[in-house]
């Protein structure tokens, strides 16, 4: 299986915004507040899932899992409109991130 790439989730989240114009709040700055706060909404979920049941059971028993990577997967999706919502592309994510890296590399 090929990799994910961050271009893939983008496009991916442009067909859902598109699908659904009209009836979802439309891709805007404006936007990027509301769509940050469900990103963080859907991270309280992942939280609740390892919380509840563990770290071992959570990515050990296959419907924990399954409900964990599903969960993960909304947190990248509501990132992914977050990106969107600001112009935020996958070139300038790599750019940004990879120097971060480097620093934190270097940091200690």
């Amino acid at each position: 299986m090929d990799d994910f790439s961050i271009n893939q989730m983008l496009e991916m989240q442009r067909e859902l915004q598109e699908r659904y114009r009209g009836r979802w709040e439309p891709v805007s700055p404006e936007t990027g507040k509301n769509k940050l706060l469900w990103m963080v909404g859907e991270v309280g979920e992942v939280i609740d899932i390892v919380k509840k049941n563990g770290h071992d059971r959570a990515v050990g028993d296959p419907e924990l899992r399954e409900r964990l990577v599903e969960e993960l997967s909304d947190v990248l999706m509501y990132f992914g409109d977050v990106m969107l919502c600001y112009g935020i592309t996958a070139d300038e994510l790599k750019r940004v991130y990879t120097d971060r890296f480097k620093r934190n590399m270097d940091r200690w």
